[in-house]
């Protein structure tokens, strides 16, 4: 396509008419390979960065959009098509570009790692058509105006929003809050007995909730003790309901568990928003934060830690729950991806400058 348009630029006939016509031709090519690649949005190797290219920056809007219609949704809840548009436009709008990881991006992909999962046969088979509204809208929003930061940082320097939940899952009370806010806004639900969107709300509000990092040991403790005792019955709501936030802290957090191309990408960006957490720290005179001097660490360090500690011991025990092959899959990008970190040369653990 790019040969093609710079043939045309040179050419004796170039005209505005002819750049205005090439720049459609590129557009439709483009928007049809973005529908192209939703034909595959299930597989575990999708590459959310040309999706977001393909889809000109779209990919968040386009992508959850598409899901509720692979669902039924749209139909089902009597969902008006222009309000759901409207709310995912906002909801995209409202993630800050300027992060260089917690943005709409990474909630694309999140999203898609939740549709991954929600394909799985244990929850596939018994989830409800809420369970999946409530967890494809979980994921989009998650991060809602996430500002770049940790809930230290907010502490630390006194922000309105610590004082606010007082220092308790603070971003992701205000994920919750933020998401709930767009839903009225957008009137996208303003259908539903009021009933039922306040429940809604609280649900959605659990989910987004456990999220929080800080209480992944409450969480994973809990997730194993109910595996030992075979506890988990998906016929139980909220059953249902645990393994969908579990399901959810899972697709936050897998990024080590994609193919080693996609999985340097995202490292690449999360250490670079800790990085500029540091600086911040550093011109304001606090204490930087563990993971946020670049002065005494690096991706590979900073990688190596996160997949022992924390994405290893989930996936493990995902991998108890739903033997799958995904989960295999997962389970051998995340050791293939550790091993990468750990033994590679310096110069092949660089990120991709990549301008999306």
């Amino acid at each position: 396509s790019v040969r093609s348009f710079q043939s045309n630029l040179h050419s004796p006939h170039y005209s505005k008419h002819h750049t205005q016509a090439t720049h459609h031709m590129l557009d439709q090519k483009y928007i049809g390979q973005a529908k192209c690649m939703l034909q595959k949005v299930g597989s575990w190797n999708f590459d959310i960065f040309l999706f977001e290219r393909l889809s000109n920056g779209n990919s968040l809007v386009d992508l959850t959009f598409h899901l509720f219609s692979e669902y039924g949704l749209i139909k089902l809840f009597r969902l008006d098509l222009l309000k759901l548009r409207r709310f995912l436009v906002i909801v995209q709008e409202a993630y800050h570009s300027e992060n260089p990881y917690h943005n709409a991006l990474h909630a694309a992909d999140v999203t898609q790692a939740m549709y991954c999962y929600l394909q799985e046969p244990q929850l596939s088979e018994s989830l409800t058509s809420c369970d999946i509204l409530l967890g494809l809208l979980a994921a989009a929003t998650h991060d809602l105006d996430h500002p770049g930061v940790n809930q230290t940082f907010l502490i630390n320097t006194n922000h309105y929003l610590a004082s606010l939940y007082q220092n308790t899952s603070v971003l992701e009370n205000h994920h919750w809050k933020s998401a709930v806010s767009l839903l009225r806004e957008s009137g996208l639900l303003s259908h539903f007995p009021s009933e039922d969107r306040q429940c809604l709300e609280t649900r959605l509000g659990s989910l987004i909730l456990a999220t929080d990092i800080s209480r992944q040991n409450e969480y994973l403790s809990e997730f194993r003790t109910r595996l030992d005792r075979a506890e988990l019955h998906m016929n139980n709501s909220q059953d249902r309901h645990f393994i969908l936030q579990m399901a959810l802290k899972c697709a936050d957090i897998c990024n080590p568990c994609r193919p080693w191309h996609l999985c340097k990408l995202w490292s690449h960006k999360v250490t670079e928003e800790f990085f500029n957490q540091g600086d911040i720290e550093r011109r304001l005179n606090l204490d930087v934060s563990i993971l946020c001097d670049r002065n005494s660490n690096s991706v590979a360090k900073i990688q190596i830690g996160f997949i022992s500690f924390v994405v290893e011991p989930l996936f493990v025990e995902w991998a108890r729950f739903s033997d799958t092959p995904l989960s295999h899959v997962m389970l051998g990008h995340m050791t293939s991806n550790k091993f990468n970190w750990t033994h590679l040369p310096q110069k092949d653990l660089r990120g991709t400058t990549q301008k999306l």
